[in-house]
């Protein structure tokens, strides 16, 4: 999905009078950015405790959350006054796909819009004139009312109403991965069918947690090759450094059962095979092996004859998800290869390199396409290593868990 022409917001879109004032505060906005969302989250929270189930409260805790609205505000002003900034485009497009997925509505970015402005003014002080705080409501709105155009199409596209987003799905089966890695097959609980799912794209979990607690988690669909019924893939969360193990990872791989049923949007998502015959490289880390299998199905499927590059990196071949089933999948494509590299490799595995993926020696078919899924890290590395091979960037693209969104471009 492409937005519209508005999605690269020219400079006339700002008055000449914001325009002006914006260029002179953006540098300390930018400056104080993430202090001024790390106090409007709360103030927000405090007046609407109910959005609390909307938003993740892991990212709230490890300030994700704050950073990546911080820079996304700021970088959407920037291109407003700076026709020379990178464009803004594709992540105002994954915004929005992330935000029918929770079934944000059009009324809720005034309740946003009243507490990040007041954050603003409780940051900056004496700096925010009201000639400054008219300036910067301005550059809000011109996002939010952006960002609203884009929501109402894609869920007028998929049919949904965003007060009632999501569906029941039970869970048909469960498949035990890895230790820490479950696939749950989900069908339709009402018996409406399954929507229509592009590979790639992901659906957002809606679970109800001891103690009253409602959270969404986005999962990839992973596997749709029985049209009656999706698959997503879970990684557990495992703490690091005395933090705790994720909640919802947690729940959903001690707790969930066949039988059981949750709540699913629509499916999201931008991150799918465009309509071509050039080669594919799907280059991906730990968990983003699950955008992987519903790419290398669908090629199956449709196009046998275009050539497919799979290249994954993991810690051990037992926190390999998914492996033998995208093998399985790649080899009814008439050219596939794989590619695995894990951090860890047994003596006696031949088909794995040790160390982290290098993709500088692996051959790359002319015109190849990059998608890339995985930590931040990985996919700058993948990123740099195929620019300095002379991929152009337009034909690299990537999938973000979590909410750094603008931290990949």
């Amino acid at each position: 999905m492409t937005l519209t022409a508005t999605a690269r917001p020219a400079v006339q879109l700002l008055s000449p009078r914001s325009e002006a004032v914006i260029a002179a505060t953006a540098g300390l906005v930018a400056a104080h950015a993430e202090q001024i969302t790390a106090r409007f989250y709360p103030r927000m929270f405090a007046e609407r405790p109910e959005l609390l189930r909307v938003f993740s409260l892991s990212n709230q805790a490890t300030g994700e959350q704050s950073r990546a609205l911080a820079a996304s505000v700021v970088a959407y002003a920037v291109q407003l006054i700076d026709p020379s900034a990178p464009s803004f485009a594709h992540v105002m497009t994954r915004i929005a796909h992330k935000h029918t997925s929770l079934g944000i509505r059009p009324e809720q970015y005034t309740i946003v819009g009243h507490h990040l402005l007041a954050a603003v003014g409780e940051v900056l002080g004496d700096a925010v004139t009201a000639e400054v705080a008219d300036a910067w409501s301005e550059v809000y709105w011109l996002f939010a009312t952006q960002l609203i155009a884009e929501e109402s199409r894609l869920y007028a596209r998929a049919g949904v109403d965003p007060s009632t987003p999501t569906r029941p799905f039970r869970v048909a089966r469960r498949i035990e991965e890895t230790d820490n890695v479950v696939s749950l097959v989900l069908e339709p609980a009402d018996g409406a069918p399954v929507p229509d799912i592009e590979p790639g794209q992901y659906v957002s979990l809606f679970v109800d947690l001891p103690g009253g607690d409602r959270q969404p988690r986005q999962y990839t669909v992973s596997s749709t090759a029985v049209g009656t019924r999706l698959q997503v893939t879970i990684r557990k969360v495992l703490g690091t450094g005395g933090a705790p193990d994720g909640r919802v990872s947690s729940y959903l791989h001690d707790h969930v059962v066949a039988g059981d049923v949750v709540d699913v949007s629509a499916p999201a998502g931008d991150l799918v095979v465009p309509s071509s015959d050039s080669p594919l490289l799907l280059a991906t880390a730990g968990a983003g092996i699950t955008t992987v299998l519903p790419i290398v199905e669908h090629i199956a499927r449709t196009q046998p004859q275009r050539p497919v590059i799979v290249a994954h990196a993991d810690r051990t071949a037992s926190d390999h998800a998914l492996r033998e089933t995208v093998l399985h999948a790649g080899s009814q494509i008439d050219d596939f290869t794989h590619y695995t590299w894990y951090e860890s490799v047994d003596i006696d595995d031949h088909r794995s390199q040790a160390g982290l993926m290098d993709l500088g020696a692996v051959p790359l078919p002319d015109n190849v396409h990059a998608f890339t899924c995985g930590p931040l890290p990985f996919m700058r590395q993948v990123r740099t290593t195929l620019l300095n091979r002379g991929i152009p960037s337009d034909h690299i693209r990537y999938e973000v868990f979590g909410p750094d969104l603008w931290a990949a471009q």
